[in-house]
């Protein structure tokens, strides 16, 4: 175990490297000049004004030599310097994360834990009244755009019942205000962001119970006396979690992205909304940075995941 996550690790290095590397070509490519943007916050857009914002930056150099010393920096972990927030990326990107991590990770495990349980009880009642609501439901929540959830959300629960707040995490009222607070702020956002993908997990879940359920060694278990329950949870949902397991370690990843529409919506200030912001400033080095912590949280993922495949089904051998 320990050499296959070693190996997967410096391949995922390589992954990193490619991944910042097609980032920064692409990047350079998108129109706009953002030495022209700072120059014209700054009331001087002549042309040696905007050259020496320029060179300052080293956006007068090549583009390969650019992208060589954006990886060098890279590897010592120097993200570069946001010029339109005036601050190091790094320690923004560290700022913003642990909004982003519990906005994301709540999202994550309430839609594991309602799709998989939904799917559950959907896939061992299948065809019955309450399948068919369950379906209908989440294919609802599937069709649906998730920032007109979020906008239905906080016109219901915000503004009309005044149940939950519209905006922000609750510590711009002070340093401290507590957890209650925080998980009362993070409610709203992180069922928005998560109903999507409850749905998804709801349908893969049923038809992969539907599909265990049908095997022969569950019919030598219920012919030895085993309750449903039993059945269920010792030989069923082992063999049926696979799918759910390989779903979510690929959709883990578009959870941050999909966090973009979440957090704009209810001003959360996480990195996903530091994305969007650098890309309308033209903020090149934060909106790479942004771009390599979501690449680093990904195959971070799938790395766990396929150590949890090992984990819950023996029979599968780790490979290098």
């Amino acid at each position: 175990m320990i050499s296959y996550i070693g190996a997967r690790l410096i391949k995922a290095l390589g992954i990193l490297v490619g991944v910042v590397s097609l980032n920064f070509i692409l990047i350079r490519l998108v129109p706009g000049d953002p030495a022209t943007v700072i120059a014209g916050e700054s009331g001087m857009a002549d042309e040696a004004f905007v050259n020496t914002i320029r060179h300052v930056y080293g956006l007068d150099q090549p583009t390969l030599l650019q992208l060589k010393t954006y990886l060098v920096n890279t590897l010592s972990f120097n993200l570069g310097y946001s010029y339109r927030l005036q601050s190091d990326v790094l320690s923004l990107i560290v700022e913003r994360l642990p909004a982003t991590l519990a906005l994301t990770g709540s999202a994550f495990i309430l839609s594991l834990l309602v799709g998989v349980g939904l799917g559950v009880v959907a896939g061992t009642r299948p065809d019955t009244k309450l399948d068919h609501v369950i379906r209908i439901v989440t294919l609802a929540f599937y069709a649906i755009p998730v920032f007109w959830i979020g906008l239905m959300l906080i016109l219901v629960f915000s503004l009309r019942v005044h149940w939950f707040p519209a905006s922000g995490t609750g510590y711009e009222y002070g340093d401290n205000p507590g957890p209650a607070v925080f998980l009362w702020h993070l409610a709203l956002p992180a069922v928005t962001l998560s109903l999507f993908y409850i749905a998804v997990y709801v349908r893969l879940a049923r038809t992969s119970v539907i599909d265990v359920m049908h095997l022969d060694f569950v019919r030598t278990a219920r012919s030895k006396g085993l309750g449903s329950s039993e059945i269920i949870r010792r030989h069923v949902l082992p063999n049926a979690i696979l799918p759910i397991l390989t779903m979510a370690s690929l959709q883990a990843g578009s959870l941050v992205s999909g966090s973009i529409a979440v957090e704009t919506i209810f001003a959360w200030p996480g990195i996903g909304r530091l994305g969007y912001e650098a890309l309308m400033q033209r903020d090149y080095n934060m909106l790479l940075g942004v771009f390599l912590t979501t690449a680093a949280m990904v195959v971070l993922l799938n790395l766990v995941a396929d150590v949890l495949y090992a984990i819950v089904d023996p029979r599968i051998e780790l490979a290098k």
